[in-house]
Formats: structure tokens, C-alpha cells, sequence
């Protein structure tokens, strides 16, 4: 499984970055999150807001009035937060996002250009550059039977030691409109999964998922 870090991300497209650093797979960074976003706060440039207690705004962002963000959390340049979206503790966002109406944000890392544009739930997930989700997407982040996460292709199975951890996605990945990806789920690169699929494990870089479970190579 090409699951490590450098398989996933550019990290140029992570203002952030440095939460990666001496980590081996993206979802070390999870726990990581809120103590890393109050200290990278301290360092933002002027251009940075601070709008209500632990919540850091960059220039050009715009928020609409139906908007709550309880912090802590970091949200960047030239972003848009539509009708409803609500962000939920311990988020750090990229620059150049979409944050559509009623999506739900988590203990999550969203790359620059990700969108998560409607009806969207992203729990203890890291969404790598220009990741989209269709509408309806849920990243689900907690097993029924609440035992930890493991990430697995079905031959390879690492354990995360994480009881919460929903989704990573890699760079420029396309998740189609009411998909669920279920807790563990590593979709790599420029993948595309067709609507209506639940994922459960590893999807390799440059593959489709079709909702019949069939894998194919993106062409």
C-alpha cells in the first residue's frame, strides 16, 4: 500500500505542512491537530484575523452570517464558507476552499483548493490538494463497535492505534455525490469514486471505484 505521506500529498499545497514533520502516514498527524494548530497560530502573518477566541481568519475569506466556527481553528486565504457550514473544534483549513451549506468539518486538515461543498461530513479526515467531495459525502469516522481503526487492501493491514479516524484523500481525488467512506479509508491520487459507493480500505493512486466495487485504472 502506497499510503505513507509523500505518496499522498504535495505538501507545498499545505500552509500547515510542518504538522508532517518526523511522521511516516497522514493520519499520525490526527492527534496531533489542536496542539499544533495554538501553536502555528502564534506564527501567522498580519494578514491573519482573529475573529472570536482560537479562530484565525486570512485575508480575502468570506463567511456568511449562518456560519458557526467553534475554535479552535485556522481557516485561510480566499476561502468560502456558505450557509450553515459549522466547524467544529480543532480545524485547519487551507487556502483557496470551498465549506459548502450544512457541512459538518471535525478535527480535520484540508489542503489548499479542497471542496466540501454540500451537505458534507468530514470527521478526523485529512483531504489532500484540490480534493472534492460530491454532495452528501460522509466521511464516517467512528466503527459501529467503537475498536480501533485499521487500514487495510485486504492483504496488508496496519494499525493506526486511532479510535476516531475517518478518511484520508489523496491529491486531486474526486469522491462522487452521497458516497460514505467508512472509518480507515485511504483513497490515493487522482482517483474518482462513483456515487452512491461505500469504500471501506485502500483505493491505489489513479484508479476509479465503481459502485459496484469493481477497480479500474483512471485512463
Amino acid at each position: 500500500m502506497d499510503v505513507r505521506i509523500a505518496d499522498l500529498f504535495d505538501l507545498n499545497e499545505c500552509f500547515a505542512r510542518d504538522i508532517f514533520n518526523g511522521l511516516e502516514y497522514p493520519w499520525e498527524a490526527l492527534p496531533k491537530i489542536k496542539t499544533f494548530l495554538l501553536e502555528f497560530a502564534k506564527t501567522l502573518p498580519a494578514d491573519f484575523e482573529q475573529i472570536s477566541e482560537n479562530v484565525w481568519v486570512g485575508k480575502g475569506t468570506t463567511i456568511e452570517k449562518t456560519v458557526t466556527i467553534k475554535g479552535p481553528a485556522i481557516i485561510g486565504y480566499n476561502c468560502e464558507l456558505r450557509q450553515c457550514a459549522y466547524i467544529r473544534e480543532n480545524v485547519i483549513i487551507g487556502n483557496e476552499c470551498v465549506i459548502g451549506n450544512s457541512t459538518e468539518l471535525k478535527n480535520v486538515l484540508l489542503f489548499n483548493k479542497v471542496q466540501v461543498p454540500h451537505f458534507n461530513y468530514v470527521g478526523d479526515s485529512i483531504l489532500g490538494y484540490k480534493a472534492h467531495t460530491g454532495a452528501g459525502v460522509i466521511c464516517s469516522n467512528l466503527k459501529s463497535y467503537g475498536t480501533q481503526v485499521k487500514v487495510t487492501d485486504g492483504t496488508r493491514t496496519i494499525e493506526t492505534g486511532l479510535r476516531k479516524f475517518g478518511a484520508i484523500i489523496g491529491d486531486n481525488s474526486e469522491i462522487g455525490c452521497n458516497s460514505v467512506l467508512n472509518p480507515g479509508t485511504v483513497i490515493g491520487k487522482n482517483c474518482i469514486v462513483y456515487p452512491l459507493t461505500s469504500v471501506r480500505g485502500y483505493v491505489p493512486s489513479n484508479h476509479v471505484l465503481k459502485n459496484t466495487g469493481v477497480m479500474v485504472i483512471r485512463t
